[in-house]
């Protein structure tokens, strides 16, 4: 599962490209990353493993529609996920807008539970003053991943600049389960703090994870390399 609002592989601050953000009409645009470990929402989808990541997206005017890919390790022969997703990005006033559906595909994962799943989204972001991104956002699916019920995923993302280079941003999330016949006591939060830089056409992120309300689950210092396409 990608991060959400992918985790924007390279933060709010630094302004990098992510899904989402509207380009030039009918542009085709692509992104690949090599990450030191996958992690969604706080917990590892690698095994704590190195990962090589990757995908395309096309956009005309507001609209946008794409696909990403990472290896996943989850212990059950599960290798793969791919996501499809599009959505809607208009702005109104000073606010930034990010509407649309993602679909979470693992083609090699077992039968049952199902792994496959459905969220749509909405977020808004916006700069206070003449240096600080902040952002909000929520995501719903009505059957979250391995059939554990209704789900909600809510964020704030806050970033400024540090100098011309580098930008440090951090995340505050909450993962909801609604069906706690399904999954009771699952629901926990998850926090980030990252600090990220460009180099010769390379964006680099130097990243601090972890997560609170989830028993066993351990924190994480991830390095990630990216380039545009």
């Amino acid at each position: 599962m990608r991060v959400n609002w992918k985790l924007a592989s390279l933060a709010i601050a630094m302004g990098f490209t992510t899904v989402g953000t509207a380009q030039a009409e009918g542009e085709w645009s692509g992104n690949v990353t090599l990450t030191s470990d996958y992690v969604f929402r706080g917990v590892t989808q690698t095994d704590n493993a190195p990962m090589v990541q990757g995908g395309f997206d096309w956009a005309s005017d507001d609209f946008y529609v794409g696909t990403w890919a990472s290896g996943v390790d989850f212990g059950d022969g599960t290798s793969t996920e791919i996501d499809l997703y599009a959505g809607w990005t208009p702005s109104m006033g000073e606010f930034d807008f990010d509407i649309g559906a993602i679909y979470y595909l693992y083609p090699d994962a077992p039968d049952e539970p199902e792994q496959n799943f459905v969220e749509v989204y909405a977020g808004t972001s916006t700069t206070l003053g003449e240096f600080l991104d902040v952002g909000a956002s929520v995501a719903y699916s009505p059957e979250f991943y391995l059939e554990t019920g209704g789900a909600v995923y809510s964020q704030v993302t806050a970033g400024v600049p540090l100098g011309e280079n580098f930008g440090l941003d951090a995340s505050l999330g909450f993962q909801e389960f609604l069906d706690d016949d399904e999954c009771p006591d699952c629901s926990y939060g998850d926090y980030s703090i990252g600090l990220t830089t460009a180099f010769e056409g390379f964006g680099l992120d130097f990243r601090y994870i972890d997560t609170f309300d989830l028993d066993g689950n351990e924190e994480s210092f991830v390095v990630s390399v990216s380039r545009s396409l």
